[in-house]
């Protein structure tokens, strides 16, 4: 009996999913559990499972195509009775060619790049770059963006042709078109990034932004970890970052000051019975918030091993829906390429969001306790707490600050 596939609810506040890849094609076998389809909203990029195990008989919503929760989007006949090399009922749309070009709205072709290689830009809309396994990995052994490269081939999909002749520099196989200006391209926004900029703008436009940045010796934090990462590994088979570290120093200031946590909703300040730490992913074609749900319950070592967790889940676009959305405060590594600090936008409907800036050696002057002044070189950095006034006056914020300082300059908990 056939069975219809449905575009599952992809969280509360989430109504419409968008099909970015098909992993299977019409008259194909899968089986239950195996990732079907990938799916892309602002909350999360997922892959979505087969239901049942059977044949894939029909594609009803073709790649790029974007449909509301609980639409059939494809139907799979029963796997009994049924031979699974047998023909589909239906291909799939051919209004739609399963190689349509997609580009991230991060992903800006390089005018200069194209004719150099001498490659003739082609008009790109959707999502992502469009290209083979083969063909990315040549571009990455090459130090190849994607990105910058004008595909030549079907609807402007990327060949090896392609790649090929921007690692041999251009020349015999340059195109006659490459000479010719080439126009400006514009790439429309993914549905993620879309909405991204929707929820930034609407978030400056809701809350009063204020920020207050903070300078913090972690020195003891960086000898700890020098001295254990290799122990800590090898015992409980995850790396040991500095991340887990600030997620127990910002739990413990949350508890202490619960309104820093808290959310402003229809005039009245909810406060979260529960810690849900946000933590900011950046992905290839746009960013994403997995969420450690009841972070207050966790040890360093239930903090380390989910943050770990869903970061590689969230590129590998395996998370659930749910496992992006409900977070009540949000941590943003905005010093991972090496900024100072960043100024971050909040995260509705949260009332405060947590900047992580680099981590650099400094002189500092340390003072003992007779008063006498030293220098000397210690490992600093610098975090920067957005918060929005309605909820968080600046004493409540530096009262937090100066807890999750204290909780980082003086550490003292066991890391398992």
């Amino acid at each position: 009996m056939p069975t219809d596939v449905i575009m599952p609810q992809l969280g509360e506040s989430i109504f419409e999913g968008t099909i970015t890849k098909w992993l299977k094609k019409a008259g194909d076998r899968v089986e239950q559990d195996e990732p079907l389809f990938e799916i892309s909203t602002d909350k999360v990029d997922a892959e979505i499972p087969s239901p049942v195990a059977g044949v894939l008989t029909e594609i009803k919503a073709p790649e790029g195509a974007t449909v509301e929760v609980n639409t059939v989007v494809a139907v799979i006949s029963g796997a009994s009775g049924g031979d699974a090399s047998a023909p589909a009922a239906a291909p799939p749309p051919a209004s739609v060619p399963a190689s349509a070009p997609t580009v991230s709205a991060r992903q800006t072709l390089s005018v200069a790049a194209a004719q150099t290689a001498g490659l003739a830009a082609q008009p790109v809309t959707g999502e992502r770059v469009r290209s083979s396994p083969l063909v990315r990995r040549i571009a990455k052994e090459n130090g190849i963006d994607l990105s910058q490269v004008a595909g030549t081939g079907s609807e402007g999909r990327i060949t090896k042709e392609d790649v090929l002749r921007l690692v041999n520099g251009g020349g015999a196989g340059d195109s006659p078109s490459s000479a010719a200006p080439v126009p400006q391209q514009v790439v429309p926004l993914t549905k993620m990034r879309a909405i991204i900029a929707q929820r930034m703008v609407e978030s400056k436009r809701i809350s009063p932004h204020v920020h207050s940045v903070y300078k913090v010796d972690m020195t003891r934090i960086v000898r700890l970890r020098e001295r254990e990462k290799a122990r800590f590994e090898q015992q409980h088979g995850v790396k040991l970052t500095y991340m887990p570290f600030i997620a127990a120093a910002a739990v413990q200031a949350l508890t202490k000051f619960p309104v820093v946590n808290a959310s402003l909703v229809d005039g009245s300040i909810h406060y979260h019975p529960n810690i849900n730490l946000g933590i900011a992913v950046a992905l290839e074609w746009g960013l994403i918030v997995p969420v450690v749900k009841q972070a207050e319950e966790r040890n360093f070592l239930g903090l380390a091993r989910a943050i770990a967790d869903l970061a590689a889940r969230a590129r590998a676009k395996k998370l659930l829906p749910d496992e992006a959305s409900g977070s009540t405060f949000t941590l943003t590594n905005s010093g991972i390429l090496g900024e100072e600090f960043g100024i971050p936008i909040i995260n509705q409907p949260e009332s405060a969001i947590l900047a992580i800036g680099g981590l650099r050696k400094e002189p500092v002057v340390l003072t003992d306790g007779e008063g006498n002044d030293t220098i000397a070189i210690r490992s600093v950095q610098y975090f920067c707490l957005g918060f929005d006034h309605r909820t968080i006056d600046g004493a409540d914020a530096g009262k937090f600050m100066s807890e999750f300082k204290r909780a980082l300059e003086g550490w003292d908990r066991e890391i398992g």
